[in-house]
């Protein structure tokens, strides 16, 4: 297995787990990826069944892509530098989760693996579910992007005329992984005016 092909997805205790799950179908489909490590909150794992039905101890049974790692697992091999991966992406990012990652503080698998991405200056996606912000949760989205991260908040598209909620989120999720150096073919792509 090539770890270069591995990526992390983490879904954080807010509401947004939609965008999660649609990354999530988009990057099991992709022949490049080979694994993807999934670390969750408790409440994150009750968010993503309240808002899309899938329960999170099912995932690893739908595909042999996915490796799922409990947050409190400080000992897994995602919590050191030595284990290379693409990049990780943090989906929905909680207040709480960024802040952790601003200043430097570890308290989960999620907060260690995002500053391991940092350190190694791995690409780390950290989509924002908070709304409205204050001035605290602006400073943490500017100390994390100093530090490397890309802040990306989970604000999807509408030129492409969706009809649906996963039209919204799969269109989200290519852009996601664009920031990760994996290209899809998407006709929900801007194509400019001629």
């Amino acid at each position: 297995m090539n770890a270069k092909n591995r990526i992390i997805i983490a879904i954080t205790g807010a509401s947004g787990t939609p965008f999660a799950y649609s990354l999530l179908r988009r990057a099991i489909l992709e022949p490049s990826i080979e694994q993807i490590f999934i670390i969750s909150s408790m409440v994150g794992r009750k968010c993503l069944l309240d808002e899309t039905g899938v329960d999170f101890s099912n995932l690893s049974k739908e595909t042999k892509k996915i490796c799922l790692i409990d947050e409190q697992c400080f000992g897994a091999e995602i919590s050191s530098g030595s284990a290379p991966h693409r990049g990780m992406v943090i989906i929905p990012c909680s207040a709480g989760t960024l802040g952790r990652i601003a200043s430097g503080t570890s308290n989960n698998l999620i907060s260690r693996a995002a500053d391991v991405c940092l350190k190694e200056r791995r690409p780390l996606i950290l989509c924002i579910r908070e709304t409205p912000m204050n001035r605290i949760h602006i400073n943490n989205m500017l100390n994390a992007h100093d530090a490397g991260a890309t802040i990306m908040p989970l604000l999807p598209t509408f030129y492409h005329h969706p009809t649906t909620i996963e039209d919204l989120c799969d269109a989200f999720a290519t852009r996601i992984l664009d920031q990760l150096g994996i290209f899809q073919e998407d006709s929900r792509r801007w194509k400019g005016e001629i």
